[in-house]
């Protein structure tokens, strides 16, 4: 390994202990340093041997993150996971990071506050799919939606 690698990949595991990465990610980084195919590789497989990355606690922390922070639903988070190419094994096990109750609850936090926000709707229909739209598009499942809706506005 050159020095210029060896910097590199110095910068690189600074880089990845800043916050959790996933492969596309790194992977992206490396080229836009000016490396291409194996050298890639061979950076992604140095790294993994050494824990820097795992997409295993990149999905989980990733999972955490936005549900709690941005109190983002499951379609949402799986389909920005996706996009950033992370397994569908490591997904799965990042969901688990969500609690059934506290999503639930996330739900219910955000149909009251739009409930507020349009509290000058008269219509119970309208008012009822504007609440849905709005929560269902933070990624939650339209059914869990609908039936909260339904529940916390009965007409």
């Amino acid at each position: 390994m050159t020095n210029s690698e060896r910097e590199l990949l110095y910068k690189m595991k600074l880089w990845c202990d800043r916050q959790e990465r996933c492969h596309s990610e790194l992977r992206t980084k490396l080229y836009g340093e000016s490396l291409y195919g194996s050298e890639v590789e061979g950076f992604i497989a140095e790294l993994i041997s050494q824990n820097y990355i795992n997409e295993t606690r990149f999905a989980q922390a990733y999972v955490s993150g936005k549900f709690r922070i941005k109190r983002w639903g499951r379609v949402k988070i799986i389909q920005n996971l996706k996009l950033k190419q992370v397994s569908p094994y490591c997904i799965k096990e990042g969901l688990k990071e969500i609690d059934e109750e506290e999503y639930a609850k996330t739900i219910a936090t955000l149909i009251e506050k739009k409930q507020h926000d349009y509290r000058k709707e008269k219509n119970p229909y309208l008012l009822k799919n504007k609440i849905a739209k709005y929560v269902m598009s933070r990624g939650f499942e339209g059914d869990l939606v609908w039936n909260q809706v339904n529940e916390f506005l009965k007409t």
